[in-house]
């Protein structure tokens, strides 16, 4: 499952274990592409948490992070940004990028 995140529960919902944010907006295309990508791996990967955030609906967070071009793809690991992915990312790709942080 992919949860919706806001600026005001950004920190408590990726601040333990490996989570996902996918940065998205309604009008982004390649959003469109990867957003499937991301709920396959949500059903498929437990021991890692997916969360999305709609970049217009939130500002505070993507340019705390500097986040200029959507879709981006932030990994944290325990609180800490351990990857960040830009554009569209295949989910074999995605899979394989996920599991060198999960134990």
């Amino acid at each position: 499952m992919v949860t919706e995140v806001t600026d005001q529960n950004f920190v408590d919902e990726t601040s333990e274990g490996v989570v996902l944010t996918d940065f998205w907006a309604t009008w982004c295309g390649p959003c469109k592409m990867q957003s499937p990508v991301v709920d396959k791996l949500a059903e498929e990967m437990d021991e890692v948490k997916f969360v999305k955030m709609d970049v217009d609906e939130n500002q505070k967070t993507p340019q705390e992070f500097g986040i200029m071009a959507i879709p981006t793809l932030l990994i944290k690991k325990d609180g800490e940004v351990v990857d960040k992915l830009v554009g569209y990312t295949p989910k074999e790709k995605l899979m394989e990028i996920l599991n060198q942080y999960t134990d």
